[in-house]
């Protein structure tokens, strides 16, 4: 009986074409606007904290009450010694992301974020690298960028040299898919040449990364520094990311603003998918009163009906994804990252099961009050 079931609604759904094309088309739409919305909301709050989130530290030594990142207050660099003499570091060291103005050459002014870190360390450097060695930042003056930035730098090829607020800049090498969020792209060099691009004095730092050696928990960590340093906090890195996420996404409304458009793609896929499914079932209301005429129960059109709405949710589903995946990955090259991670398009495919089920269920309470004499009517 299932499979009959099954096939009832297969012939149901394929009988009018068009129709299946129309519901089907709904479905697709409704799934790309939402993974598109959501997509964009994932991929603003990765890029917000991705300095912070990448920078393989345990704890974040900041000024006191320093709210995110992009707002690091410069501080002694004496207090790196006291750090390092602290029983359970394994690592620290200086860091600086700060914005100053790179020129092309063409005389134009960029804006850029300027990130300093040693380079015989492993905290705080650049990530997928495409072109060059994070060695040969040792060399003064030479800074890696995102190759996606290239054009608006006026970057060509590795040996390029700018100016950095009227200090030499030499291209040394590129990484792929570092993002910022603000509009001013990651110049990625050693602490030093940083220092001289952002006019830091030669005794200050912004930030110190610690690495634990493992030996005691991080609150234990953290509670020694502060008993040994004054004026500053001690943040894990997943506070510090929280800190900075929560600042761009909700304080300044720009992640509001995209959470609130993902929702509405939500409500938008719904009212789609609703409205095709129950055309649908509208269509076939002279069958279901046949049906209904030879002593079907409601229970069985209610079945009928829902495996007809499953049968489009996957159908739907699986162009959906195809469509997403060229989405995604033409983001890729683009200003603003849609991102897909693997929960989401399995959320994604119980997502639209819902909300073809739903738009079904709709339509049931019409396929219910159906009078079999419909049939027998002129």
């Amino acid at each position: 009986m299932r499979l009959r079931l099954s096939e009832l609604a297969w012939r149901n759904l394929v009988h009018d074409k068009v129709r299946l094309l129309v519901t089907v088309t709904g479905v697709v739409f409704a799934v790309v606007l939402i993974v598109v919305q959501f997509g964009l909301f994932l991929g603003f709050a990765t890029t917000t904290s991705s300095l912070v989130d990448r920078s393989r530290a345990d704890l974040w030594i900041t000024s006191a009450n320093v709210p995110y990142i992009e707002v690091g207050v410069n501080f002694s660099e004496r207090k790196l010694s006291t750090v390092l003499a602290t029983p359970g570091v394994a690592h620290a060291t200086k860091y600086i992301a700060r914005f100053s103005q790179w020129q092309r050459r063409d005389g134009r002014q960029e804006s850029v974020q300027i990130v300093g870190f040693d380079p015989d360390q492993t905290l705080g450097g650049p990530w997928n690298l495409v072109e060059g060695s994070v060695s040969d930042l040792k060399l003064d003056d030479n800074v890696f960028i995102d190759e996606l930035y290239k054009a608006k730098l006026g970057v060509t090829r590795i040996g390029d040299v700018f100016e950095i607020r009227g200090r030499r800049a030499r291209v040394a090498g590129f990484t792929r898919g570092i993002r910022s969020f603000t509009t001013s792209p990651y110049v990625f060099t050693s602490f030093k040449s940083a220092q001289t691009y952002v006019n830091l004095p030669e005794d200050q730092t912004v930030f110190i990364l610690v690495k634990g050696d493992g030996s005691v928990g991080l609150d234990v960590l953290r509670h020694r520094l502060l008993s040994s340093l004054k004026g500053v906090d001690v943040l894990t890195t997943t506070e510090f990311s929280r800190m900075t996420t929560f600042y761009w996404m909700f304080t300044t409304g720009a992640g509001v603003a995209v959470l609130l458009a993902a929702l509405l793609g939500l409500v938008v896929g719904v009212v789609v998918v609703a409205q095709t499914i129950y055309a649908t079932t509208m269509d076939h209301l002279q069958e279901y009163g046949t049906l209904k005429a030879m002593g079907a129960t409601n229970g069985y059109l209610y079945r009928v009906i829902i495996q007809q709405a499953v049968i489009s949710a996957v159908i739907g589903y699986s162009l959906a994804m195809i469509a997403s995946w060229f989405v995604v990955r033409g983001s890729a090259k683009g200003g603003a990252a849609i991102l897909l991670p693997w929960p989401v398009a399995v959320g994604m495919f119980w997502l639209t099961l819902a909300m073809c089920t739903t738009a079904a269920l709709v339509s049931i309470n019409k396929v219910t009050r159906l009078d079999p004499a419909m049939v027998f009517k002129g």
